[in-house]
């Protein structure tokens, strides 16, 4: 999660600092009017910048999907990037508008207005005589923002409206664009700050458009058609294949797809619980009756149906270095296992295949379908899997201590775990994971070069053990080790970790430990 969070507050602090460039007295002595006209651009350069930031990655891009941690991290950005658009956006319309009530309540003096200056410039002086306009218009889109924004965070909203009500807030964006590029002050687009607010607002109006005409994703999209259906009763689940015969370029155990079966619906993210075989192009997705969308789906689809599939996004993809890996899978997040044990079984005996880790599976599960259970468990035959499942009526829930008795590699094993959380959110849809699961701490002892005590974050709770990467905070050096973090708990949050490096002494340092696990974040479309 640090590279979302670098990506945010760098993107503030750019714009802060670039308007500090741009303004030659920002915060100077003298009158408050003046200080009130300099807040309400740097407040208004703000919300249009993160609008623009959060427009552009609806658009759900490629080239930041690494670095962020995947699709379901850079929507996390986007939802951020639209709070705090909303919150300066409410901040300049105080700006703007406090002064005016405060001197209709008797609280501040009307400043006295000279004559206006002779505009020369022909661009600056027709922009001035937009100004009226881009004033009524900017503040009637205001409310639009506000109100779509607050529905949008607001969880108990159908899904199936706020599909259609969240694209209005491009069109809204179009109306703020013309608002601020007729109210920025004029000598702004002179500078650096008036380059890049040019090309986030051209490159904001293009996702705007796109997303406007039902565009978003469009390159990655393939037709597909329904072959076969099949329904679990016991878990409420159903497998729907799809046949992708053009365009599919692929994808690897853990991703995800958005599928679109019904267009007044849009797109739904699933996770693919298949592998990818290119003389039988074919993607499984098999999703539990969790939403209101989700839980039509039985009745809605049918064999032959065509369907429109985007992707593959996601980094949940099982890569890493170490030797063991512990697989947890909750409910309907077996499904990125089931691919990665599909892809297993189609590698065994490849000459060329490099060597598999040692792996072990729990999954646990509330409901109970016997034949999505040998299914499983043949899928775990068949890539030599050791499967151990829960079912939590039975054998009650899956702790720490039972990771460790049935795995004895587990001080040298990655962990990695995908399932729904406990809210329900508003897709309710079989979200794609995500690789990593980022606890902080600080060091608290490190009398040695090759150990270090790390007490963790009040907020970290549970028993997690797996690899562990120490890395300082605010540097790129890392350093891999092995911390058991059996020993971690909120009734005991002190571990030990044991360097694999000398260099990785750090003293009294704020340190990120990364044990690989996962969660399932809520699935966003636009």
């Amino acid at each position: 999660m640090q590279n979302p969070k670098r990506a945010f507050w760098g993107s503030l602090a750019v714009l802060v600092l670039l308007w500090l460039v741009a303004e030659p007295r920002p915060f100077g002595t003298g009158p408050f009017f003046p200080l009130r006209e300099r807040m309400v651009q740097l407040s208004g350069v703000l919300a249009i910048g993160c609008m623009s930031m959060a427009m552009i990655l609806a658009l759900r891009p490629r080239w930041p999907e690494a670095w962020l941690g995947g699709l379901d991290k850079m929507y996390g950005l986007h939802k951020w990037l639209g709070i705090a658009a909303l919150v300066t956006a409410i901040v300049h319309w105080l700006w703007a508008n406090g002064p005016k009530w405060a001197v209709g309540w008797g609280l501040l003096a009307r400043p006295e207005r000279g004559a206006r200056p002779i505009i020369e410039n022909p661009i600056e002086a027709f922009f001035a005589g937009l100004r009226g306009l881009a004033e009524g218009l900017g503040e009637w889109a205001f409310y639009g923002t506000v109100v779509l924004i607050v529905l949008a965070l607001v969880q108990w909203f159908p899904y199936r409206l706020f599909y259609k009500t969240h694209r209005l807030i491009a069109l809204a964006y179009l109306v703020l664009v013309f608002h601020a590029v007729t109210l920025m002050k004029f000598s702004y687009w002179m500078s650096p700050l008036g380059w890049i607010m040019g090309g986030l607002l051209a490159c904001g109006t293009w996702a705007a458009v796109l997303a406007l005409l039902r565009r978003v994703g469009a390159g990655r999209q393939v037709n597909g058609r329904i072959t076969s259906l099949k329904y679990y009763p016991g878990v409420g689940a159903i497998e729907t294949e799809i046949d992708v015969p053009r365009g599919w370029p692929g994808h690897r155990p853990g991703q995800f797809a958005f599928a679109t079966s019904d267009t007044s619906e849009g797109a739904h993210p699933y996770t693919i619980a298949s592998a990818w075989n290119a003389e039988n192009p074919r993607i499984t997705f098999i999703t539990k009756e969790l939403g209101d969308h989700t839980s039509r789906l039985r009745e809605m689809l049918r064999v032959g149906q065509e369907v429109k599939v985007e992707g593959p996004y996601g980094c949940f993809t099982f890569d890493d270095d170490c030797a063991h890996q512990i697989w947890i899978g909750g409910g309907i997040g077996i499904t990125p296992f089931v691919a990665r044990m599909k892809e297993l079984a189609m590698r065994t005996g490849t000459p060329a295949c490099t060597v598999a880790p040692t792996v072990h599976l729990f999954h646990t599960t509330a409901d109970v379908d016997e034949e999505a259970l040998g299914k499983l468990a043949a899928d775990a035959r068949s890539a030599d899997v050791r499967l151990h499942v829960l079912v939590d009526a039975r054998d009650g829930r899956l702790s720490g201590e039972r990771i460790r008795e049935a795995t004895p590699e587990w001080r040298t094993a990655s962990v990695w775990f995908c399932a729904r959380p406990p809210s329900v959110k508003r897709s309710g849809e079989t979200s794609p994971c995500t690789a990593f699961l980022s606890v902080r701490g600080s060091i608290r002892n490190s009398s040695r070069c090759d150990s270090a005590e790390i007490e963790t974050a009040p907020h970290f709770a549970g028993e997690m053990p797996g690899c562990c990467t120490l890395r300082r905070a605010g540097g790129r050096t890392r350093q891999h080790g092995h911390l058991p973090l059996a020993a971690i708990s909120d009734r005991n949050p002190v571990g030990m970790l044991v360097a694999v490096e000398p260099e990785a002494s750090i003293q009294r340092r704020r340190c990120y430990c990364s044990p690989w696990v996962g969660q399932n974040p809520p699935g966003m479309v636009t």
